[in-house]
């Protein structure tokens, strides 16, 4: 069984590969789009979505079968054609620093895309190392539930204030007692009740109490 790292990469403006065109690829694909990468796709055959995104210049379409030199310079390549006889093909073709993965077959990747819940700066990844992909979307369901959509604008809450208070909080004490308070479930109530107003008075009492101001 492959031993996993976990780990968050920031691909923006990094050279990423994709070897194929159809549904799993086109997935593939925008994952890579919403971090920012530079994507060039390589494949003869394309979804309606990737000439859509080859058109708006979001991405770099060579419409043609695989060879080793398009796999050249990338930061990553993910090769998720419908064919092993291909896939193993783009694997033989990267280099030993190059990340890999191999739709499917988890024994050739060097890496593998986990299962992610997004909620705005809130990212919770899902992985079963290859075990079972069914149940590490329904683990993800799961959680959909638990974290729901506001959890987007409550982390910009927790995001902002925290700098607030590392900003303007010199005591070390003081600022660790009100990091910890902002896990008070109050302020995700108040989020999604949409009362914001609220939601900063509460911190702000909760501060003077302690005897500051901000």
């Amino acid at each position: 069984m492959m031993s996993i790292y976990p780990i968050m990469l920031n691909l923006e403006n990094k050279h990423c590969v994709v070897v194929g065109g159809g549904t799993v690829a086109t997935r593939k694909i925008m994952s890579l789009l919403q971090a920012k990468a530079n994507v060039t796709v390589v494949s003869p055959e394309c979804s309606a979505e990737i000439k859509v995104w080859s058109k708006a210049n979001q991405l770099y379409l060579k419409e043609k079968e695989f060879e080793n030199g398009d796999v050249e310079n990338a930061f990553l390549v993910i090769a998720a054609t419908n064919s092993t006889k291909i896939n193993k093909h783009v694997y033989e073709a990267v280099s030993s620093q190059q990340l890999i993965n191999i739709v499917d077959q988890p024994e050739l990747c060097n890496f593998i895309v986990p299962t992610v819940l997004n909620r705005g700066k809130l990212s919770i990844a899902i992985s079963t190392s290859g075990g079972s992909p069914s149940l590490a979307q329904k683990i993800k369901h799961d959680l959909e539930k638990a974290y729901d959509h506001s959890y987007e604008q409550y982390i910009d809450f927790l995001d902002e204030t925290r700098k607030e208070i590392i900003a303007k909080i010199d005591d070390s004490n003081l600022k660790y007692i009100l990091l910890k308070h902002l896990l008070d479930p109050i302020y995700l109530d108040l989020t999604r009740q949409g009362k914001y107003s609220e939601r900063r008075k509460y911190f702000e009492d909760y501060v003077r109490k302690e005897g500051y101001s901000l």
